[in-house]
């Protein structure tokens, strides 16, 4: 299926400020710099976008400082008249806290997303994300709230493992443990554990039916739904690796229409009552079949290359609904694009060798030949993919550090 796009004459005249963000601030960076439209970045230290070429003007976050008091003090502070009129995108969770933190402050300055405040906030909340779910009658995982360790106790002899250990806010997990989530493949004595290193961490947690299968069940469904209730478009994908297995980061991705997928998604949005842009991820249980939602985000994804790429300019239509024009329609985008990320793919790989669950010659085959990007490399804007690849030899080789 080829890309089936009409785009509207864009008036490009009104600039962006992005709030953090990695590999989706650059993608929208460089998107909306080749379309003209001036593009500011204000994050922590590598975030990627700041070095694009098509960064007008970047404000990075001084190392050691809260970025939510960062971006306070810039967008309500002395200088703050120069980002008037601004749209505003949050491409973190951690910029969407701050901006629902601010948000009647920041509409009477800036054009922000369009969203509901409370359905933005409780998709936040992985365990309100879970619990809607069943509200709407979307498929969803167990899941248990876990507040002490005798919520903990309290489940001994109650579950199936293998279950997850996740947060209720992902970020703050990351923050803490530098992972997603905890997977628990047996026993209370070990969930008990790992719940403990959670709450004494201060972190929000929950405990999660995990659902059995390989990554490659992981699809995903994104769109912009209007103030009228109309879908403005509809894209799907599917996860093929992640990194670590069954936690991570996808390594490899495919553009690919799911009817399915898209379905259920939109089924869930609409069921409540959802505004804006969203990315509705779900896995399918192999035991009864059904797709099974996993979390929602609202905000550009670490996919918005291949999304782009691939013939949906998704960032473009939610420029064009804040700015009051009419967006650019797609009906349809390239099939079998592929977003993949070699040397994670490769950790992925054999994590998933030495669990008996991928061959060299499986891997070698799957190995994506054509219609392939990665998620930061590119030879018109080659600055952010040797800042990275400089960054990741210093992790690795312990350089720099004192």
């Amino acid at each position: 299926m080829k890309a089936a796009t009409m785009t509207p004459a864009i008036d490009t005249s009104i600039p962006v400020l992005l709030l953090g963000g990695e590999a989706n601030a650059l993608e929208v960076a460089r998107h909306f710099g080749r379309h003209g439209i001036d593009v500011r970045i204000s994050g922590p230290t590598g975030t990627w976008g700041m070095s694009s070429r098509h960064c007008t003007e970047a404000f990075p976050v001084p190392d050691g400082t809260d970025p939510a008091a960062f971006w306070h003090d810039l967008l309500f502070g002395p200088d703050a008249a120069r980002f008037a009129g601004h749209v505003i995108f949050a491409m973190s969770d951690a910029a969407i806290e701050f901006v629902l933190a601010h948000e009647a402050r920041l509409r009477a300055r800036y054009r922000l997303e369009r969203f509901d405040g409370d359905l933005r906030r409780a998709m936040l909340d992985k365990r309100e994300t879970l619990r809607l779910a069943g509200d709407v009658g979307v498929p969803a995982p167990a899941f248990w709230s876990v507040d002490t360790i005798a919520d903990v106790d309290a489940l001994d002899g109650k579950l199936r493992f293998p279950v997850m250990v996740k947060p209720i806010h992902s970020h703050l997990f990351v923050q803490a443990f530098g992972q997603k989530l905890f997977i628990v493949e047996e026993g209370h004595d070990r969930l008990r554990e790992a719940a403990a290193r959670a709450l004494d961490a201060g972190v929000e947690i929950q405990v999660v039916e995990m659902i059995p299968g390989p990554d490659n069940l992981l699809t995903s469904y994104y769109t912009y739904i209007d103030d009228h209730g109309a879908a403005l478009f509809h894209f799907t994908k599917r996860v093929e690796r992640r990194y670590p297995v069954n936690s991570g980061g996808g390594t490899y991705h495919e553009a690919i229409w799911l009817p399915e997928t898209a379905e259920m998604g939109l089924k869930y949005l609409r069921g409540i009552g959802w505004k804006g842009l969203a990315n509705i991820e779900f896995k399918r249980d192999t035991r009864d079949g059904k797709l099974k939602v996993i979390e929602v985000n609202t905000r550009f994804t670490a996919a918005h290359r291949l999304i782009v790429r691939s013939g949906a300019p998704m960032d473009l239509v939610a420029y064009c609904d804040v700015t009051g024009q009419p967006a650019p329609v797609f009906t349809s985008y390239r099939q079998n694009m592929r977003l993949w990320l070699p040397l994670r793919d490769l950790k992925a790989f054999l994590q998933l060798r030495a669990r008996g669950e991928l061959s060299l010659a499986g891997w070698l085959r799957s190995l994506p030949i054509r219609r392939t990007m990665g998620s930061v490399a590119s030879l018109s804007d080659p600055i952010p993919g040797v800042l990275r690849m400089r960054a990741t030899l210093k992790a690795k080789t312990g350089l720099g550090r004192g």
